[in-house]
C-alpha cells in the first residue's frame, strides 16, 4: 500500500475563462465577479509556487465554465493518474482537454469507463488509504470502479456516505495533518475517520472545512478567522487565501489544482 502524504512537488491548474462566472452552483446566488475570480486563482497559484511546487497552468476553456476546478476530473499520484467521469453532464467534456497534460507528467494513465460517475472533490487521501465519498456527483457504481483503479496504483480505498446538503465529500472535511481531520459537525461521526482525531469547524464557519494541506502548511479561506485561530493555536502554519468569489460557484481551495 502506498502512502499519500501532503508533500507535493507538482500541481496542475487551469486558468479561469470568462464563462466561469456562470459555473454550477446548487443554490443560485449572485455570479462571481470575473476580475475577482481571476485574482483569487492567481493568488492560489502564486501560493503553491511560493510553497515550492512546480505549477503548470493550462489555458482557459470558455466552453467549460467549471474547468478551472481541475481536481474534479482526475486524480494524480506519483505512480500515475486516473481520469474520472464527472457527475455533472456539463463537465464530461473537460476530461479530453486534460488528458495530454496528465500523460506528459504520468507514465501510467488510467481511466474510468463507466457507467458510474466520480468527482475528485469526493476523494480524500489519507496516509494509509483513500476515502471515496458518495454524493450527487459520485455514485456507488463510479466509486466501486474508482476503488479498483486505485488498487492498480496500490492504494486501498473505502467508500463513505456524504451527508445530505454537502456537495462533495471534501466540501465538509479536509486534512489538517496525517492524523487529524477538520470536519463540519454533520461529518463528525463518519465511520471512515475511525482512528483519526476529528476537529470540528467553529460555529458559523462550515465552509472553512475545505482546507488544503501542502507540505507543512494549511491553506484556509481568509474570511474564516475562527478556524484560522484554532489551527494556529494547534501549531499549524496557516496561509489565508481569498475565496469569496470562488465560493459563489460552490468551490474551495482543493478544487483548483491537481497535486502530486
Amino acid at each position: 500500500m502506498n502512502s499519500a502524504p501532503c508533500i507535493f512537488t507538482h500541481a496542475l491548474c487551469r486558468a479561469p475563462a470568462p464563462s466561469a462566472i456562470h459555473g454550477i452552483r446548487a443554490d443560485g446566488g449572485p455570479d462571481p465577479v470575473f476580475a475577482g475570480l481571476a485574482a483569487e486563482h492567481a493568488a492560489y497559484v502564486a501560493t503553491l509556487r511560493d510553497l515550492g511546487l512546480t505549477v503548470d497552468v493550462l489555458p482557459p476553456l470558455d466552453d467549460f465554465p467549471d474547468a478551472l476546478f481541475t481536481e474534479d476530473v482526475a486524480l494524480t499520484f506519483p505512480e500515475g493518474a486516473i481520469l474520472l467521469r464527472p457527475g455533472a453532464p456539463t463537465r464530461a467534456g473537460e476530461v479530453a482537454h486534460i488528458r495530454a497534460a496528465l500523460g506528459f507528467h504520468h507514465a501510467q494513465l488510467l481511466e474510468m469507463t463507466g457507467p458510474g460517475y466520480a468527482d475528485g472533490g469526493d476523494v480524500l487521501r489519507l496516509a494509509d488509504r483513500v476515502i471515496i465519498g458518495l454524493s450527487d456527483r459520485t455514485d456507488r457504481s463510479g466509486a466501486t470502479e474508482l476503488a479498483k483503479l486505485l488498487e492498480t496504483l496500490d492504494y486501498r480505498a473505502e467508500i463513505a456516505e456524504t451527508p445530505p446538503g454537502v456537495l462533495h465529500f471534501k466540501t465538509g472535511c479536509g486534512l489538517i495533518d496525517a492524523n487529524t481531520i477538520l470536519a463540519v459537525p454533520e461529518m463528525a461521526s463518519c465511520p471512515q475517520f475511525a482512528g483519526l482525531e476529528v476537529v470540528l469547524t467553529p460555529l458559523g464557519e462550515n465552509p472553512a472545512a475545505n482546507i488544503l494541506r501542502v507540505c507543512s502548511t494549511v491553506l484556509v479561506g481568509a474570511r474564516w478567522r475562527a478556524t484560522r485561530a484554532m489551527l494556529t493555536a494547534r501549531g499549524i502554519d496557516c496561509r489565508p487565501l481569498p475565496t469569496d468569489q470562488i465560493a459563489r460557484i460552490d468551490a474551495g481551495l482543493s478544487c483548483m489544482s491537481l497535486r502530486w
